[in-house]
């Protein structure tokens, strides 16, 4: 076993010593991965289903994630040479009689067979892409050089089959007319060698079959997706037309990177702002053999309003091509259908929805695509106000739903004999996600998994095996082997947390339902007072990213916060921590609660939740804060700004201050565009409401932020400098970027959190914070 490095299961890891006791400070909880560790990811089974690779950091072994591999039967996981895993067949397209895959590995294609024997196709300098198969099994069309090729497995010939050129055709020469036309007409009567050459070039160009006619595209324009029939005669192209770079409209953002290696300031060119040009995206139907072209959105016509159209793909039987169409407003998408060969084309399915369509938001999209028949189309919908699964015929007609109620699918994934949709849902309860399996041709759903928490899920190639990533809400993800099967017992494999971070009591934080205003019910996870009286204090932790999740039974991506959340409450703190509206995990309305006014709903959730402290937790309505970053910063922002005298103090990181300085494709959908909606902007934007500052306010921000530019706290503290405002303070962290990367940085950033707080809401002798003092 040369190379390989075997790792101490957790049943064999050694138990904490006093030395390893946990000390619950800020700079122990800050050090991230090194104190927590880091979980199994990117599970993949070999292409012979013994084995399962991922990558991992074994605690006391590795300083750096590195790839690992383990016996499906049991055994230790054994770590690889570095870069080895680029060289063994995973994933991969099956072949139509599902006895071999199609693999990219480091650029070139592979095939496969299920006892896990490989055969390489193409060695190119070249990189090939996005492979699939003839109808027969017997050709390969991939993507290489953005073209279309075909490989006959059989013969070993290889063909290119589209010739996508950038630049405009060339222009047919003109007629000649007068004396050039005279002379031209003499030639050819006099001599035989000019007949001869005329009649030989009209030969070539009726006559010449096989090579691929070019299609020309704009300067702007590139093919970035080809798919090629499963009969050989068509191809769907995705051509995809940036913005123009040296107009306003399309003007990116240039961020100074301040601490480099040259010692001079250097720039880096990111996104650009809501309301920017941002390119379109328009599908091609090409007809292989004759060169024709024709543009999807065209052919449908299902709307004159500003529109992005992408292919989804083609049946199995290659009757039918299904092509995404939807609005620049994200109001309205299209599924179509396009017969083959006849071009007729019809409407198969039509979301809308008054706010914004959760497509983008829930990966709705990606759960799209062909039944085994070449009939029948499969996609996700939340026309029912939750997201779920449905089919409909390509003919057209009533939709079938697959699954319903009140809780979300929010995952999808189609087994390679079509027969099975996979799904990962929270139906039973909002807290949890399980592993299901809905058979097509009956309907019948079976629940697969049954621990408490999270169980994000991987199939074996034949399918008798689900690699799992199982966690609660006091443990990160691990990973585990089930036979697939419902009630089976999970077998753990990995241990990845440290000796001293076991050694510590971390809680399953309470769930709570916090009544709103409104009547709604808002999830919230409570920290009550650990180990020590209560000091009347609270601190509301907001959770950021927008549409996220954070109230639940699994390990929560926010795990420095969780344990800074045990830190707070080991000096008497009471913390909450909400699902306010916008949040995922509760249906459409809660999702689309905040639009065309962030800082509405979202705020008031925050606010019901510092009365129900008051009333229910017994805490000092003067004592209350109020932290987070990103969307947590802005809400923190929002609260200081407009909520006077309910919080004394926030700590707003890494902050939106003004949404007309964010990105498109996500402020775009909540707010609308800001040349068009002026009111949203306005009335959900910090910056317009800093006059009304009141309490303490930490704003902490990274300058290499290339999410949530930097520029967005500097405008804001000019704001708050002219307006005189004394109340606040700002730290800036020179090399981070929207999630900090350094320990120290995070040690530094909380520790001014936890000072903010330990000043501002414990009860004692004023201090130079309070507003009294």
């Amino acid at each position: 076993m040369r190379g390989w490095i075997c790792v101490v299961p957790l049943a064999l890891a050694p138990a904490a010593t006093a030395a390893q006791e946990f000390q619950l400070t800020v700079p122990s909880i800050m050090r991230g991965p090194d104190l927590v560790g880091t979980s199994p990811s990117n599970l993949r089974f070999s292409a012979d289903g013994r084995y399962v690779y991922f990558r991992w950091r074994s605690p006391g072994v590795d300083t750096l994630d590195q790839d690992y591999r383990v016996l499906v039967t049991g055994g230790e996981p054994e770590r690889l040479p570095r870069l080895a895993v680029d060289t063994i067949a995973m994933t991969g397209v099956w072949s139509p009689d599902l006895r071999s895959r199609i693999v990219v590995l480091k650029g070139d294609l592979w095939i496969v067979d299920r006892a896990g024997a490989k055969r390489r196709l193409t060695q190119t300098q070249g990189g090939e892409s996005s492979p699939s198969w003839s109808a027969d099994g017997r050709t390969v069309y991939f993507t290489r050089d953005g073209n279309a090729w075909s490989l006959d497995l059989v013969d070993g010939r290889l063909a290119q089959v589209t010739d996508i050129r950038r630049g405009p055709s060339p222009r047919k020469p003109a007629e000649p007319t007068g004396q050039k036309d005279f002379l031209q007409d003499q030639q050819r009567e006099l001599f035989d060698f000019i007949r001869r050459q005329v009649a030989q070039q009209a030969l070539r160009a009726d006559t010449d079959t096989t090579a691929a006619k070019p299609m020309y595209l704009g300067e702007r324009e590139t093919a970035s997706q080809i798919e090629v029939s499963p009969d050989g005669r068509f191809a769907l192209v995705r051509v995809s037309q940036r913005a123009r770079g040296d107009s306003a409209e399309g003007r990116r953002v240039e961020m100074p990177v301040w601490v480099t290696e040259s010692g001079y300031v250097e720039t880096q060119q990111i996104r650009t702002k809501v309301g920017d040009d941002q390119g379109d995206q328009r599908t091609a139907l090409i007809e292989l053999m004759t060169g024709k072209v024709w543009w999807v959105d065209s052919l449908a016509k299902v709307t004159t309003a500003p529109q992005d159209a992408q292919p989804v793909g083609f049946a199995s039987n290659s009757r039918h091509a299904l092509v995404w169409i939807g609005t620049d407003d994200f109001k309205d998408d299209w599924l179509v259908v396009v017969d083959l060969p006849s071009l007729e084309t019809r409407t198969v399915v039509h979301r809308h929805d008054d706010a914004w369509l959760g497509t983008g938001f829930l990966g709705l999209g990606a759960w799209t695509g062909w039944l085994g028949d070449g009939e029948t189309i499969y996609y996700g919908s939340e026309e029912t106000g939750y997201a779920h699964l449905y089919t409909v015929s390509a003919a057209g007609g009533p939709p079938k739903a697959l699954t319903s109620g009140q809780w979300e699918v929010q995952d999808v994934t189609l087994s390679p004999d079509r027969k099975t949709f996979y799904l990962h849902t929270n139906q039973g309860d909002f807290g949890q996600v399980h592993f299901y399996a809905l058979d097509v041709a009956t309907g019948r759903k079976t629940r697969l998994t049954s621990a408490e928490g999270r169980q994000d899920v991987v199939l074996s190639p034949d399918g008798r095996t689900l690699a799992v990533l199982h966690s609660t809400s006091n443990h990160p993800p691990e990973l585990y082997f089930q036979p697939n099967r419902a009630g089976a017992e999970m077998r753990q494999v990995t241990e990845s947390t440290t000796a001293e971070w076991r050694s510590f009591a971390w809680i399953k934080p309470e769930i709570v339902m916090i009544p709103a205003r409104d009547g709604a019910q808002v999830p919230a996870r409570l920290y009550r007072p650990m180990g020590v009286p209560s000091n009347r204090a609270a601190v509301i932790f907001v959770h950021g990213a927008g549409y996220l999740q954070n109230v639940h039974q699994w390990w929560s991506s926010y795990y420095r916060e969780y344990m800074f959340h045990h830190l707070l409450a080991s000096k008497g703190y009471t913390v909450l921590d909400l699902d306010y509206r916008g949040s995922a995990g509760q249906g459409r309305d809660w999702r689309t609660a905040i639009y065309r006014h962030m800082g509405g709903k979202d705020l008031d959730d925050q606010v019901d939740g510092a009365r129900w402290l008051v009333k229910t937790m017994g805490v000092d309505s003067t004592k209350i804060g109020i932290y987070g970053g990103s969307y947590g910063g802005f809400i923190t922002l929002m609260a200081m700004f407009t909520q006077p005298g309910v919080f004394a103090a926030g700590a707003a990181l890494r902050p939106v201050t003004d949404w007309a300085h964010y990105n498109h494709g996500y402020t775009g959908r909540i707010l609308n565009p800001p040349q068009s909606d002026t009111l949203a902007y306005r009335r959900s934007s910090p910056i317009y409401f800093a006059q009304n500052l009141t309490g303490w306010l930490l704003i902490c921000h990274g300058m290499v932020d290339d999410n949530v530019h930097f520029q967005d706290t500097a405008r804001l503290v000019q704001r708050l400098i002219e307006l005189g405002k004394e109340n606040w303070e700002v730290a800036i962290y020179p090399v981070e970027p929207h999630g900090f990367r350094r320990n120290d940085s995070w040690t530094d950033e909380y520790r001014r959190i936890l000072n903010l707080f330990e000043e501002t809401l414990r009860p004692g002798p004023k201090t130079s914070r309070d507003p009294g003092a």
